[in-house]
Order: structure tokens, then C-alpha cells, then sequence
């Protein structure tokens, strides 16, 4: 009896290790490649040497707070990212995600703390279906750059954090998708922080930049867009909205340009607020800009706004230029 506890204790530890030493066994820095990866290969856990061939199988292989290195270009398909991690392609060509079939390309459901990093990355719709190309649910920061989106039949990128977020797109091309461009629409009661700096938001069905409380009742979301251009929207270029009752939405636009759109500005609700400066809002369809529904466009005095199809009216509230 004794000898028979004694092998059963002998295989529980041996299983506990084995369970430890698999946990640890996860790298720091992991590799895909199209040229010469092989999932097969997470028995060596992505190793440089010996990559895998998709993000997903990577991202499973990789410790929280790694990396995952692009060596080559090539389609690594799309992925739930759930710890902070970065992924990153330093111009060895196209790194792509392809999505169809209504699906995401990258979903990101981090830990409240997490930060993801994404730079180099394309997410293209295929057209039948494409669906959205990414979207960020969780986590305390995401940052995108060197970025390209598009084609998809929904939302470009969709920033929908629960809680507190600080969220960074940079040098990011967002363009041809059936919804918006970039939609920043919290879901919780956390403060929101999103800087938008070299983005360009073209031909998108709906806004090329739109920022929302629609769905938090609480928190603040403050948002900048600077150097930015907005261009070829069937919608407005930059939006700023919050229903009544809603949280304030705060949106900033500086030395960025809204050209060709449906309405180059539009502020709706009355707690949102939508504040231009050093920008450029030409050509647009329907309005130069718009507010609606007790919604707030303050202007620095120093845009150039001319060449709009409603004659260019006069902003209704300057703020003097300090």
C-alpha cells in the first residue's frame, strides 16, 4: 500500500512539473515566416530557428510581455491576442492578415494592465465579407504603427475599451471600408486617451474619424488627432458625438486636414465637444462643419476652411488663440 502512494505521489509531482516546466518553457521572442515556418514547430515553442508559420500559434508560444519577430513576408493569419505582447515587422515587406467571412482580423482582449504593441502589420479584406479589421475590447494600452487597414465591410479599427485605456495609432493608413475608419466608442465607465498623430482616413462608407460615447454613461473619453488627414468619407471627416446622458467626449484636431467628405467637422450632443486648430477643411459635399443636437465646434481662429459646398460659414464660438 505504501509503495502504491508512494508512485501516485510520485506522478502527481511529476505532473505538476511537467505542467510548471511547459508554462516556463514559453519564450521571450518568437518568429513566424511564410518562407520557412511550420506550426508543427511550437514543439520547439517558435523558436527564431525553427518559426511557426501563423501570429495565433506564436502568440500561444510566447510569454507575456514578449515579442513575436515577422522574418519574411507573407498571410499569418489573424488572432485573439489575451496577454501583452508585441508584434513586430521592421520592413522585411508586407506582413498580412487576411479577413473574410464577416470575421476580425485582430481581437484584443488583454489584461487590464496589458500593454500590446502592433507595428508593420496590413489587415485586408478579401470583399466578400471582410468583416472588421481590428478590434480592441481590454487591456491599458494598445499602440499601432507603420499600419495599413483596409477593405473591410465594417469598421476599419474599432477601440471599444471596458476600462481605463490608452490607446496610440500612428503612420497608420485606414481606407475603402464599408463602415467608418477608426470608431473610438467605449463600452464601460473608464477614462479613454486616444492620440491619433500621421493617420489617414480615406474612402471609407461611413466616418473617417469618429469618436463616441454612444455606449458609456460614465468616465471621459478625451481624443487628438494631429497631422492627420481625412479624406473621401462618405460621412463626416472628424466626428465627436455623445447622446444625452452620456459621457463627455472631448476631441481635439490639430495641423490635420478634412477634404472631400460628406461634413469636414461635425459635433453632435451636449456633451461633446470638438475643438480645431492649424487644420484645413476644404471640399466637402454637404457642410464645412456641423453641430447637432447642443453638440460644441470651437475653433483657434487659424484653420483655413474654404471651398465647401454650404459657403464656408463662420464657426460659432472662438476660442482666442493662446
Amino acid at each position: 500500500m505504501t509503495k502504491i502512494k508512494s508512485l501516485t505521489l510520485l506522478a502527481t509531482l511529476l505532473g505538476l512539473f511537467l505542467h510548471v516546466a511547459s508554462a516556463q518553457a514559453q519564450l521571450v521572442r518568437t518568429c513566424v515566416s511564410m518562407a520557412k515556418g511550420n506550426n508543427a514547430n511550437a514543439a520547439s515553442f517558435c523558436h527564431c530557428t525553427t518559426p511557426c508559420r501563423t501570429f495565433a500559434v506564436a502568440h500561444d508560444n510566447t510569454l507575456p510581455d514578449g515579442e513575436i519577430t515577422v522574418l519574411d513576408p507573407g498571410d499569418y493569419g489573424g488572432l485573439t491576442i489575451t496577454k501583452p505582447i508585441s508584434i513586430n515587422n521592421d520592413s522585411v515587406g508586407e506582413a498580412s492578415i487576411t479577413v473574410s467571412g464577416g470575421t476580425t482580423g485582430i481581437i484584443v482582449n488583454a489584461p487590464a494592465d496589458g500593454n500590446v504593441n502592433l507595428r508593420g502589420l496590413t489587415i485586408q479584406g478579401v470583399g466578400f465579407g471582410g468583416g472588421i479589421g481590428l478590434r480592441f475590447n481590454t487591456g491599458f494600452h494598445l499602440t499601432m504603427t507603420n499600419c495599413t487597414i483596409r477593405n473591410h465591410t465594417g469598421n476599419g479599427i474599432e477601440l471599444f475599451p471596458t476600462g481605463n485605456s490608452n490607446l496610440s495609432v500612428s503612420n497608420t493608413l485606414v481606407a475603402d471600408n464599408g463602415g467608418s475608419g477608426i470608431v473610438v466608442s467605449p463600452t464601460g465607465s473608464g477614462i479613454v486617451k486616444t492620440a491619433l498623430s500621421r493617420v489617414e482616413a480615406y474612402n471609407n462608407s461611413g466616418a473617417g474619424v469618429f469618436v463616441s460615447a454612444q455606449f458609456s454613461s460614465a468616465g471621459t473619453i478625451n481624443a487628438t488627432a494631429e497631422d492627420s488627414v481625412a479624406a473621401n468619407n462618405s460621412g463626416a471627416g472628424f466626428v465627436a458625438f455623445s447622446p444625452t446622458g452620456q459621457s463627455p467626449t472631448n476631441l481635439l484636431v490639430v495641423r490635420s486636414v478634412s477634404s472631400n467628405n460628406g461634413t469636414g467637422l461635425f459635433a453632435s450632443g451636449a456633451a461633446a465637444t470638438l475643438r480645431v486648430g492649424q487644420s484645413t477643411v476644404t471640399g466637402n459635399t454637404t457642410n464645412s462643419w456641423s453641430t447637432f443636437n447642443g453638440g460644441v465646434l470651437r475653433s483657434y481662429g487659424d484653420n483655413n476652411i474654404d471651398g465647401n459646398f454650404d459657403g464656408d460659414p463662420v464657426n460659432p464660438t472662438t476660442i482666442a488663440k493662446k
